[in-house]
């Protein structure tokens, strides 16, 4: 393997590069998007506990506001629970959008390995036929082996850049979309929040006292 990465030449560089640089952000990002970590078991159960029970110090909220993507979100809302309920909307919308930006940190980077890859190895592949044919230029087409180290040159820098970007377009495919379920779960939580913090308990129906009716006297 590592004979046919040296005969690439050196445009096999940039493309092992970004190997590596996508296997890093592939890796970080799959510890980083586990789903216990981003949506922790129990977790908005438990927040609508603590505002129907009024728990809501500092402390909690600090401590919230760390733990989780899903708890940064809560503890926004819960942050401003004494105001309207276009408020809390409001603020749920404004650090959702933080709290997405940060899952989806190194994504654009992956995507653009996905996108460069190809590139890069067609243009090792343009490389390679270059020297060929300055090879041949210099000495005649009367040596096979020049030709066909230019050929394999080229060939092996499109494999190895298609190999690059195949994987890292469909890992990031699928990082975005787990994103994208993610929140989905995070607007159910949040909305379930909201209608915690700004909905009036349904009251209870008074219980109703069944009189008797008074018997009706006996004619005669």
């Amino acid at each position: 393997m590592l004979d046919i990465l040296m005969a690439g030449g050196w445009a096999m560089l940039p493309i092992l590069v970004c190997s590596l640089v996508a296997l890093a952000i592939v890796l970080e990002r799959c510890w980083t998007l586990r789903r216990n970590a981003v949506l922790p078991p129990g977790l908005g159960e438990e927040v609508r506990q603590w505002a129907h029970a009024g728990q809501l110090d500092p402390s909690h909220l600090q401590a919230l506001s760390s733990s989780s993507p899903l708890g940064e979100l809560l503890a926004s809302a819960l942050a401003v629970r004494g105001q309207s309920r276009d408020i809390i909307k409001e603020r749920i919308e404004d650090t959702g959008r933080h709290v997405v930006h940060s899952m989806e940190r190194y994504l654009s980077t992956l995507g653009t390995i996905a996108l460069i890859g190809p590139l890069l190895g067609l243009f090792g592949t343009v490389i390679g036929l270059i020297r060929m044919f300055m090879q041949v230029m210099a000495g005649g087409i009367g040596d096979p082996a020049k030709m066909a180290g230019g050929i394999g040159e080229a060939l092996i820098c499109t494999a190895s850049g298609l190999t690059v970007a195949i994987p890292a377009y469909v890992l990031h495919r699928w990082l975005r979309s787990r994103i994208l379920g993610y929140c989905v779960q995070m607007e159910k939580q949040a909305t379930a929040l909201l209608d915690e913090l700004t909905l009036p308990a349904p009251a209870t129906a008074p219980r109703v006292r069944r009189t008797a009716t008074p018997a009706a006297p006996n004619a005669g």
